[in-house]
C-alpha cells in the first residue's frame, strides 16, 4: 500500500507540474491581453486587468496599421482550414480505399511512395509547389492557399490502417447484395469509419488552421491574410509604436487559439475513439 500510494503521489505531482508548465504561457497571454499597453512597460502584472474585452473588440474590428482586422483574418483562416480538411479527406479516402480493396499492379509500391513523402520536410516541397502554383495563376486567392497542400500521406495511412481492420466478410456480403464498389465505400465503409473520420478531421483542421509558411508564400494581399500569419505583422506593427502594444498582440493570439481548442473540445470523444479504437 505504501508503494502504490507513493507512486500515486509522484504521478499527481508530475501531472500538476506539467499542467502548470502548459498553462503558464496561456495565463501570461491572458494577463497581458487584459491590461493597457502602458501598464506592461514596467513590472509585469501578476493578475488579469479589466481591458480584456476592449482589447479583443479592438483587434477584431480595427486591428493594427497595415494589417487587416482580426475578424477578416479569422474568416480567411476558417475557409482555409475547412478547405484543407475537406480536400485531404476527398483525396485520402479514395487512395486508401483503392490500396486496401483493389488488386492492381504496383499498388503497394504506390502506397509506399506516398508514405515516403512523410520522410521529407515540408519546407523541401515549398519551392516546386510555389512554382506550380504561380504558373497556374493561383496565388493571392483561396485556391492557392488550399489546393497545393491537400494531399496527405498521414490521412491516407490512417485510413488504410483502419480499412484493413474491417472484416473481409463485409465484402462478400456486399457482393451477394449486388453493391457496387462505390456503394460499398459510401454505404458500408464510411459509416463504419466515422470515429476515424472525426479524428482525422480534427488533426487536419488544426494543421490547416496553424499554417504559417505556406500562406506567407502564397499570398501577399491583406485580403487573404490568415490570423496566424497576421500575428507576425502585428508584432512588427506593435514594436514600431513608442509604447509597444503587446496587449493587442496577445489578445490576437488568444483569439487565434480559440477555434482549434473549441473544435478539439467538441470532438474530443470521437477524436479519442478514432485514434484508439477499431471496429467493434
Amino acid at each position: 500500500m505504501r508503494d502504490s500510494r507513493s507512486v500515486s503521489i509522484v504521478r499527481h505531482v508530475v501531472l500538476v507540474v506539467c499542467a502548470i508548465l502548459f498553462a503558464a504561457p496561456l495565463y501570461i497571454a491572458v494577463v497581458a491581453a487584459s491590461h493597457s499597453a502602458r501598464s506592461l512597460l514596467g513590472q509585469f502584472p501578476a493578475l488579469p486587468g479589466d481591458h480584456l474585452v476592449g482589447n479583443l473588440i479592438h483587434v477584431l474590428t480595427v486591428g493594427f496599421p497595415n494589417t487587416s482586422p482580426v475578424g477578416l483574418m479569422l474568416v480567411n483562416s476558417a475557409i482555409m482550414a475547412l478547405g484543407i480538411t475537406l480536400g485531404k479527406l476527398v483525396v485520402s479516402i479514395p487512395a486508401a480505399y483503392a490500396v486496401v480493396y483493389f488488386r492492381f499492379p504496383g499498388r503497394m509500391l504506390m502506397f509506399w511512395v506516398i508514405f515516403a513523402t512523410l520522410l521529407l520536410p515540408v519546407e523541401v516541397r515549398f519551392f516546386p509547389t510555389y512554382q506550380v502554383t504561380a504558373q497556374l495563376n493561383l496565388l493571392n486567392g483561396f485556391p492557392g492557399l488550399i489546393l497545393p497542400i491537400i494531399a496527405s500521406a498521414t490521412a491516407t495511412f490512417l485510413f488504410r490502417q483502419f480499412f484493413m481492420t474491417l472484416p473481409k466478410e463485409l465484402i462478400d456480403a456486399a457482393r451477394i447484395d449486388g453493391i457496387s464498389p462505390l456503394g460499398f465505400l459510401w454505404r458500408i465503409v464510411l459509416p463504419l469509419s466515422l470515429p476515424n473520420l472525426a479524428a482525422i478531421m480534427v488533426i487536419e483542421f488544426v494543421y490547416g488552421w496553424n499554417q504559417y509558411l505556406w500562406p506567407l508564400l502564397a499570398t501577399t494581399s491583406e485580403r487573404y491574410q490568415t490570423v496566424v500569419m497576421g500575428i507576425q505583422g502585428m508584432i512588427q506593427a506593435a514594436t514600431s509604436f513608442s509604447v509597444p502594444e503587446w496587449n493587442l498582440v496577445m489578445a490576437t493570439a488568444i483569439i487565434a487559439l480559440l477555434p482549434p481548442v473549441i473544435v478539439v473540445i467538441l470532438m474530443q470523444r470521437w477524436f479519442i475513439k478514432g485514434l484508439t479504437g477499431g471496429i467493434n
